[in-house]
């Protein structure tokens, strides 16, 4: 059986640097930061007070009013991005086969009332934890609260593989549809600020101060965001058959799990799941275009995604193009491949590639073309988007402009 080809039609963002696919195409562009100080929780006790929170984040623009109390803030966050997602592909519920429509979607930290509940535990005991928190949870939630919200009766999977987990979902909803189980899946990921994150990796000392500064010589760590990423997949028949707007085509993605790393990654893991990425999409490396980085801003991680790249495409990496949207956003956990990858796919239909912001000071061990400070205009037709996770799990997806047949 030929496998059926793939494309995105919507893409649905809500972000620390812009609600809605416009308003965060035109920020990364211009290299916009969202990062600013902390207002969920006092930072006081901490060296670090900078995050990618949202700011102007209504959600009754997108749920209705009444829904919102039985909601937690990161299926808000998947439900809204999913409103916009839709809409940006012309995609009335009316449109939609409920049955051949799926929901994968990608977490690290699952929904938020978690951790308030553990917050009311050790400060005022078990028997004051609200019976409405317990509910809201459990991180399947946000997979299941899209479903319900649209009606969607296809497959539905939370897919928890932390910092990885929305190209995880949006590479499944693609095997989905391209070997026929699938017209169209909502895919990608959501991660609400969180607490524990926060001081999880203020722990770990894998915090920046201030700013994130990826591939910098000087960068001293990460910085924790929020926010949503979905893309609407579609086979190329129904794409066709509508007359849809497409953004571009997916063509391939790798996965690989270094079972022995906890914390770190490897560069043997992430050179092999690039190389099963262009493997799957039958790609060679030099028809690849730009990488959009998983790029923390964290000492080691950058150094061996540095290396990996260098591994894959040895001299070519010098004028390939790898930039790092986390400079921008922070780092928004599950969400975070899912909005590169988003990101990928108006690369590839702009030929705009954003930067790497905060860059000051070559880095040897980073020798690769950063995109410092400022966008740059070239065209791009294939795209990866790398997505690395704690646990080692890895994750490369491959994205291609699409040219319309005559």
């Amino acid at each position: 059986m030929n496998k059926r080809r793939v494309v995105v039609t919507g893409i649905g963002i809500v972000s620390s640097v812009g609600i809605g696919k416009d308003d965060f195409w035109k920020s990364i562009i211009s290299g916009k930061s969202g990062i600013s100080k902390v207002t969920s929780f006092d930072t006081k006790e901490l060296r670090c007070h900078y995050a990618g929170e949202i700011r102007d984040f209504n959600p009754e623009e997108f749920i209705g009013k009444r829904k919102i109390p039985f909601l937690g803030r990161t299926s808000q966050l998947a439900i809204s991005a999913t409103s916009l997602a839709l809409k940006d592909a012309g995609l009335s519920l009316k449109d939609l086969n409920k049955e051949r429509t799926g929901v994968l979607a990608g977490t690290t930290m699952g929904e938020r009332p978690l951790e308030e509940s553990i917050d009311v535990w050790v400060n005022e005991g078990a028997d004051k934890i609200s019976k409405t928190k317990i509910l809201l949870s459990s991180a399947n939630n946000i997979s299941a609260n899209i479903a319900i919200h649209y009606n969607l009766q296809g497959m539905n999977f939370l897919i928890p593989t932390a910092c990885a987990a929305g190209n995880y979902a949006i590479g499944y909803g693609f095997d989905l549809i391209r070997r026929g189980d699938l017209d169209c899946a909502v895919a990608g990921g959501a991660d609400s600020f969180s607490k524990l994150a926060y001081s999880g990796f203020h722990r770990l000392y894998a915090m920046s101060p201030e700013r994130c500064q990826p591939f910098d010589k000087n960068r001293k760590g990460m910085l924790i965001g929020e926010g949503a990423g979905i893309l609407i997949l579609e086979s190329l028949e129904s794409a066709l058959e509508r007359n849809a707007d497409i953004y571009a085509e997916i063509i391939g993605y790798g996965l690989h799990c270094d079972a022995y790393h906890m914390t770190t990654s490897d560069v043997d893991g992430l050179e092999k799941v690039m190389r099963k990425a262009l493997k799957d999409a039958h790609i060679r490396e030099d028809e690849v275009d730009y990488i959009c980085a998983h790029g923390t801003g964290t000492p080691g991680n950058d150094k061996v995604e540095s290396a990996a790249i260098r591994r894959v495409f040895k001299e070519q990496r010098k004028t390939l193009p790898v930039s790092s949207i986390k400079s921008m956003l922070g780092h928004t956990m599950g969400a975070a491949s899912a909005i590169e990858a988003a990101a990928c796919c108006l690369v590839v239909k702009e030929d705009i590639i954003p930067p790497t912001i905060n860059f000051e000071t070559p880095d040897p061990k980073c020798d690769i073309d950063c995109v410092p400070n400022t966008a740059r205009t070239k065209r791009v037709d294939i795209a990866l988007n790398n997505g690395f996770a704690f646990g080692g799990n890895n994750s490369c997806l491959v994205v291609k402009k699409y040219m319309r047949e005559n």
